[in-house]
């Protein structure tokens, strides 16, 4: 099913040739709702190149373009936008096309990629912080998105479960352990450990030197350091998986640093023999001479003292990537400070001649209300799952006041969904790069750009159906003919044109922001036609658009990772 925005380009093409122009300019939904549904800068692009008058290349592009059955006449604007506002019929046809189709107009891409989604990332021997649910929620929605348009999707959560802090992890298991706390806490006991061990290595030579020995064994495969980084690895999984279940997040993979280790020396091999890195002052270095951006900052892969790091690691891994996984595109949702690690992996790999489409998809930070990043009041990273936690409880105390009667398990559904479904609202509603202010208040309102805003939408539409005794709406056919009944249908439409371009920039907010303006225009809709109370076939008409926005919003939220109650 084509798209209005699809049937208007197709059109203004044929246009162009026609009055023997080349195909220049977007064509892009209106700005300003005011003059038109859509607009192109065609004719402007068309000006400036060939020094002529826009308005009047306007004109001998309207002259041929042929669009009754779709919009009303063009206009030209301004410096020379030209203008389609659609008809009412044409919008009614789309709408009513879009209930018989299960993906709601939103067409498969014609060229599918094979693409790894590497987001997560969380560190072994701690626990998951709120900075976590950016890269999260942020790559599950990508993943989402992307598989839905017809790509084939791998997740991989690139586990941090090798480093230097494991020498220290050891020698405090040895030392320190205090088994009944392990047993109640898991993460909590290793982090003590770890860092009661770090202050006694700090002060004390000795301790820190024995440290370093512990890990020196690690990776030299000693068996009973191997045995204890094991069991950490293992209790620190154990405990991600309950804040993954929490969050309905799923991975194909989740290699560790740990699952590269036996490859490095191998790169390191690789890279020397090629030429691409070389020996200096004792460490193997990867020089960026001919990149502007990089000429100053070499890349070591590795040290001096012959230990590998993060960025031998990740070189490993897109080989593993494209070779073992056969994938053509690699996706790293990763922090933003993490951008010049990224510069210099990607550069290596073509170097390398790996032709892929490599991306790192960087974001901002979470803050508190103080502006800040977010931390507890002793200064450390506040725990994601007391977030999640927390975010439940908020909620259940709310559907405890308002819903008394209600059945516990229910309760404790309609807690989840919409205490998870806000704080990634709340997250995936902003553009990826910007730092945003976390705020119980904002991200738990029934008014406003939230989760639980767009959540009652939808249960608003269900108790429709409830009250009117019927299933949902089986209905093929929608006349339009009020305002706000145009409006929502032509909003409706808008949905297939809009899930593709979130992967254009990798920007949910933009799916976000759609289906807030959804909500807004069901509402408006809601108020101004009557809809159980109308005469047939009004009624019926009117609650196939209930039916249709029901399913867009319902459908949108789950490419964004977020359920929907039937009740609230």
């Amino acid at each position: 099913m084509e798209t209005f925005q699809e049937q208007l380009a197709q059109r203004l093409s044929q246009a162009l040739a026609k009055s023997g122009l080349p195909n220049v300019g977007e064509l892009s939904q209106a700005a300003d709702g005011r003059f038109g549904d859509y607009q192109t800068s065609a004719a402007m692009v068309l000006a400036k190149q060939r020094g002529e008058n826009p308005r009047q290349i306007a004109e001998k592009i309207l002259a041929n373009i042929d669009v009754d059955l779709i919009a009303e006449k063009p206009t030209v604007a301004g410096a020379g936008f030209i203008n389609f506002k659609l008809r009412p019929e044409a919008i009614a046809k789309q709408a009513g096309d879009l209930l018989g189709d299960e993906r709601l107009g939103v067409a498969r891409s014609t060229s599918p990629r094979k693409i790894v989604v590497d987001f997560g990332s969380p560190n072994v021997a701690k626990p998951m912080h709120i900075g976590h649910i950016r890269s999260t929620v942020l790559g599950d929605a990508l993943a989402r998105i992307a598989k839905f348009l017809g790509h084939d999707v791998v997740r991989d959560n690139h586990i941090g479960d090798w480093g230097t802090q494991f020498g220290m992890v050891i020698w405090g298991w040895k030392n320190l352990l205090d088994r009944q706390a392990l047993a109640r806490d898991p993460i909590a006991e290793l982090v003590r450990i770890y860092k009661e061990t770090n202050e006694r290595a700090t002060k004390d030579e000795t301790i820190r030197e024995a440290c370093r020995q512990e890990l020196v064994k690690l990776q030299a495969g000693d068996e009973e350091n191997f045995s204890i980084w094991k069991q950490a690895a293992d209790l620190s999984m154990a405990e991600f998986a309950k804040t993954y279940a929490l969050l309905d997040i799923h991975y194909d993979f989740q290699h560790g640093e740990s699952f590269y280790n036996d490859q490095l020396p191998g790169v390191v091999d690789r890279l020397l023999k090629s030429g691409i890195a070389e020996v200096s002052e004792g460490a193997v270095v990867v020089f960026f001479k001919d990149d502007v951006d990089l000429a100053d900052k070499p890349a070591i892969i590795r040290k001096k003292d012959g230990g590998f790091n993060y960025a031998t690691s990740d070189i490993a891994t897109v080989e593993y990537r494209i070779n073992e996984l056969k994938r053509d595109t690699l996706w790293y949702v990763v922090g933003a400070p993490q951008t010049l690690h990224f510069k210099q992996i990607f550069a290596i790999a073509r170097r390398e001649g790996f032709d892929v489409d490599l991306r790192h998809i960087p974001f901002g930070n979470i803050l508190g209300e103080d502006r800040k990043l977010m931390k507890t009041r002793s200064g450390e990273n506040v725990p994601l799952q007391d977030v999640l936690e927390e975010a439940i409880e908020r909620v259940r105390k709310i559907v405890d006041e308002k819903n008394p009667d209600m059945p516990n398990e229910e309760k404790i559904d309609i807690a989840r969904k919409i205490g998870i479904g806000a704080v990634k609202y709340a997250d995936l509603s902003q553009y990826r790069m910007t730092d945003y202010i976390f705020s119980w208040d904002r991200m738990l309102a029934l008014h406003g750009n939230t989760a639980p805003y767009l959540q009652n939408a939808y249960v608003r539409i269900r108790s429709i159906f409830r009250k009117a005794g019927a299933a949902r709406s089986t209905i093929d056919k929608i006349d339009i003919v009020e305002p706000a009944e145009i409006n929502l249908a032509k909003k409706l439409a808008q949905f297939a044109e809009i899930v593709p371009q979130v992967l254009n920039d990798f920007r949910p907010n933009i799916l976000a922001n759609y289906l807030f303006e959804l909500a807004n225009s069901f509402h408006a809709f809601y108020e101004a036609c009557p809809v159980l109370q109308s005469e047939e076939s009004t009624r019926t008409s009117r609650l196939a658009l209930c039916e249709l926005t029901a399913r867009v919003l319902q459908r949108g939220l789950n490419l964004l990772g977020i359920e929907v109650p039937e009740r609230m």
